[in-house]
């Protein structure tokens, strides 16, 4: 055998072994990630969203160097334009384009003409579905809700907060909690980890059927003003989340409550305003006042469809006024947090607090969802904190997160100007990243939360 025979083997067989071992390196892919970073367009025949999709592996990390078949399926008035900057036109059958998604792409979605909800899909082969709704509209010229002028108020709080609406829940199927062996009130280990404000949602009537607690009523008004005395009796402060629904309020669902279907939108109104200052009354009452309130919650999208939908901006600036006056009537000095999940998409979030503003809506302070998933980088939320506080000279806030929760708090608590106040981790007792195991015993994610403290509460 030749010497450069022997040279050609042996080179060929270590190239084998690194290819394989390469091979052995590359996460596996099991689904694909859909963030779009607008999901509210004008129905103009001309509005575009740039709208991202990733693989990304078990552990939610974006995976490189492989390719998959993936199918995107557009429901509604729009229809993929470009992929990657390559016209899609040739990639289309009917509603449904293919290519081949290698690690990330960029797709231009393209707006009709008509008002809809645009449902995005991305399919692959042993891959999970990823998803976006996207709302297009056409909103008319504002109206004021009041010729009254508002200030902002501010508060000199800094907030390090957990939303644990699902606290009695647990406990009533048998959950308990240790830290360190010992077991206490879940409410105490967050507030020895330095967590200082809490979080509770409320539902109109969770216990009718199709509610959010059919015949137990968690999350109610009785159920809250319970968890309400416990949070003040640990010696913090609550955020009170109306959610002017019977279940779950979010971009994605806003259902009218059922004692309000059937009534007209003057009717509607009165309702909000009349439930908000019944239940602010309630917890005043009993020396629970809340310090700061949400009306509604993650509203990018509207509430109480549809007469609230964001296709209805007047009505739906309305709504939020009657909610403010409902919160004011009770609690002059209580803080009014207006929430969107729209965590890193400026342009989004700047139009509808645009819309905000011509409509003379009354609010405190700026709330963000932040779930790297949905709603971009920690990029895309530091700048979109940083323009919003900016432009509309409020106290920002991520209202609702779980992952990345040291680099979450350093960009809420540093936005320039002083304006970041801090943030709510969402439900961290047993979604998400949570911060006790299955067992009711902490893990190291709560004792993340000590040093975030020493740092930005002391």
């Amino acid at each position: 055998m030749s010497n450069f025979f022997k040279l050609l083997v042996s080179t060929t067989t270590v190239l084998t072994f690194y290819s394989q071992d390469v091979k052995a390196q590359v996460a596996k892919p099991t689904e694909i990630q859909i963030t779009a970073y607008r999901t509210t367009i004008f129905a103009d025949g001309k509005d575009e969203v740039l709208i991202v999709a990733k693989l990304i592996d078990n552990k939610g990390n974006e995976v490189s160097g492989v390719s998959k078949p993936v199918s995107y399926k557009v429901s509604g008035d729009a229809k993929i334009i470009s992929i990657n900057g390559v016209n899609a036109e040739s990639m289309r059958t009917d509603t449904t384009w293919k290519a081949n998604l290698a690690g990330k792409a960029n797709i231009i979605l393209k707006a009709g003409k008509s008002r809809s909800i645009i449902k995005f899909k991305a399919n692959g082969d042993s891959l999970r579905e990823g998803a976006t709704e996207i709302h297009s509209i056409q909103p008319g010229k504002p109206t004021k809700v009041t010729t009254a002028s508002y200030k902002p108020k501010t508060i000199s709080d800094k907030i390090l907060g957990a939303d644990i609406s699902f606290l009695p829940q647990n406990e009533a199927r048998g959950a308990k909690y240790s830290d360190n062996g010992v077991e206490k009130d879940a409410l105490v280990i967050l507030k020895d980890h330095g967590i200082n404000y809490i979080r509770i949602r409320l539902f109109n009537n969770p216990s009718q059927p199709r509610g959010y607690s059919p015949n137990r009523g968690f999350c109610d008004l009785e159920n809250t003003k319970k968890l309400a005395k416990r949070v003040k009796a640990a010696g913090m402060k609550f955020l009170l989340d109306f959610h002017y629904s019977d279940n779950w309020a979010d971009p994605q669902q806003q259902r009218k409550p059922l004692a309000w279907v059937g009534k007209d939108f003057a009717a509607i109104k009165d309702s909000v305003e009349a439930f908000t200052k019944y239940a602010m009354q309630q917890l005043k009452d009993q020396g629970t006042e809340p310090d700061m309130v949400q009306v509604g919650n993650e509203v990018n999208h509207g509430m109480i469809w549809p007469d609230g939908h964001i296709n209805n901006l007047d009505s739906l600036a309305q709504l939020f006024y009657a909610g403010f006056k409902g919160v004011k009537a009770v609690s002059p000095n209580a803080t009014i947090m207006l929430h969107v999940a729209l965590g890193g998409q400026i342009e989004e979030s700047e139009f509808f607090y645009d819309a905000m503003a011509k409509r003379n809506v009354p609010y405190d302070i700026i709330g963000l969802s932040y779930y790297p998933k949905w709603h971009g980088t920690p990029e895309d939320l530091k700048k979109n904190m940083a323009a919003l506080s900016k432009k509309y000279n409020r106290q920002i806030m991520v209202a609702e997160y779980s992952q990345m929760k040291p680099l979450v708090n350093e960009i809420a608590f540093t936005v320039p100007g002083g304006k970041g106040i801090g943030s709510f981790i969402w439900e961290p007792l047993s979604w998400g990243e949570a911060v006790f195991d299955r067992t009711g015993k902490s893990n190291e994610y709560l004792h993340q939360f000590t040093p975030i403290s020493e740092k930005y509460l002391k």
